[in-house]
């Protein structure tokens, strides 16, 4: 288990540090030909990317505190640091849409197509190859390490491919449809909105509380069914902290048991779990024909 939470850790900083260093990169390139050929929107796509690197900054420390081990202020240990994480970047994602709707916007107002030089267009080419490529990287991460923070930067690292690709279309069709570039923008942050729903969603669900999913559910039943206690359990409540897994559920019993055999029969499941799942497992006991407490 310890092996695996480093393999995590790993992941999760080598993707941040290549994405700050890669976004970094790019910026400077972006900066540097929007000011020899007075692009006024490379300009601000390099800004944008360099925003990214925020969004990177907080990989890395997601990394490094949510590796740090319990302690008695955090009792479950630092794990949802990550979720915190994708919370704030999934913020960012969204004003990063309202900053699109209002480019956009502002460009159908203007009524003018932009003109660009052919650096403009292999800059851009690059930028959507590189970032679309750090993108991928980071999703194969995020699935590797079950991370969503990286699966969030995954998102953000895409939306600064589809921004640059707004850029080249404006580039390439700027001066026949003087509209695309401002219509291009709007559609792109709809994406973007969704994209951030999507991260928001998943991240505040895990915060909360969720179910378990159907095959995690079959296996602990069936290791549960394996002690032939003759109980059932349901009303399954889980709770992530990184790699730490809290579970509490209740468990119907038959009601001639004594509490010592009660008892001893949910350290039996509780144990179980630890010892198979790494679930640190709390066990509701009920009497059978009893499924509220009260009633």
């Amino acid at each position: 288990m310890e092996a695996a939470i480093n393999s995590k850790r790993r992941l999760i900083l080598l993707a941040g540090w290549l994405s700050i260093v890669g976004n970094i990169i790019l910026f400077l390139l972006k900066l540097w030909v929007g000011v020899i050929t007075g692009s006024v929107a490379l300009i601000a796509d390099a800004w944008h990317t360099l925003a990214d690197s925020l969004g990177s900054v907080i990989v890395v420390l997601s990394g490094w505190v949510g590796a740090k081990p319990a302690d008695d202020e955090h009792p479950f240990g630092h794990g949802r640091a990550d979720l915190i994480s994708s919370v704030v970047i999934g913020v960012l994602l969204a004003l990063i849409g309202l900053e699109f709707v209002f480019k956009g916007v502002e460009q159908l107002r203007a009524g003018a197509a932009v003109t660009y030089g052919w650096l403009a267009v292999a800059v851009t080419v690059l930028s959507i190859v590189v970032k679309e490529g750090m993108a991928q990287y980071a999703f194969w991460a995020g699935r590797r390490a079950r991370s969503p923070v990286l699966k969030a930067d995954g998102w953000h690292h895409r939306t600064d491919a589809l921004s640059s690709l707004v850029v080249l279309a404006g580039i390439l069709v700027g001066s026949w449809f003087w509209w695309i570039d401002g219509v291009l923008a709007i559609l792109v942050a709809v994406m973007i909105f969704y994209a951030s729903y999507e991260i928001l969603r998943d991240s505040i669900n895990r915060l909360i509380g969720e179910t378990p999913d159907e095959s995690m559910l079959m296996d602990i039943e069936a290791a549960i069914e394996g002690l032939h206690l003759g109980v059932v359990p349901h009303h399954y409540h889980l709770h992530r902290y990184g790699d730490h897994l809290e579970l509490t559920f209740h468990v119907t019993m038959t009601p001639t048991l004594t509490l010592r055999e009660a008892h001893q029969q949910a350290c039996q499941i509780e144990e179980l779990l630890r010892r198979r799942f790494a679930i640190e497992a709390t066990v509701h006991m009920e009497p059978e024909g009893e499924t509220k407490c009260g009633r």
